[in-house]
């Protein structure tokens, strides 16, 4: 059953790494992606759109973090979960929205 419970902190951590771009573009005034947008992923949305939708990230990264099991930042197999999704999580859009913003350009260019 334990397993289970990495598997909530890897999708928490999954949901932290999405909550910070929208919250905080929306915080800074700038539109930015969202699954609301149109197209979905690629269109921009506005600010309020995305401090809400960062703040929905955050409150369902908080229910598999802290709500699912004893989470333990000692724990070696639960800390590694949640460090797991929050990188792939923050590859996947550094890729994705990468070619939105110019993030995908090789060094030096």
């Amino acid at each position: 059953m334990m397993w289970l419970h990495d598997f909530a902190y890897f999708f928490g951590g999954a949901f932290l790494a999405n909550a910070v771009p929208h919250y905080v573009s929306g915080m800074m005034g700038r539109p930015f992606q969202s699954p609301f947008a149109k197209p979905p992923g690629k269109g921009l949305s506005s600010s309020t759109v995305n401090v809400l939708w960062g703040f929905v990230n955050l409150v369902v990264s908080y229910c598999l973090i802290l709500r699912v099991g004893q989470f333990d930042l000692r724990a070696a197999d639960q800390l590694a979960s949640l460090g797991l999704g929050l990188l792939l999580m923050g590859v996947f859009a550094a890729r994705t929205f990468g070619q939105f913003h110019g993030g995908n350009s090789p060094v030096g260019s």
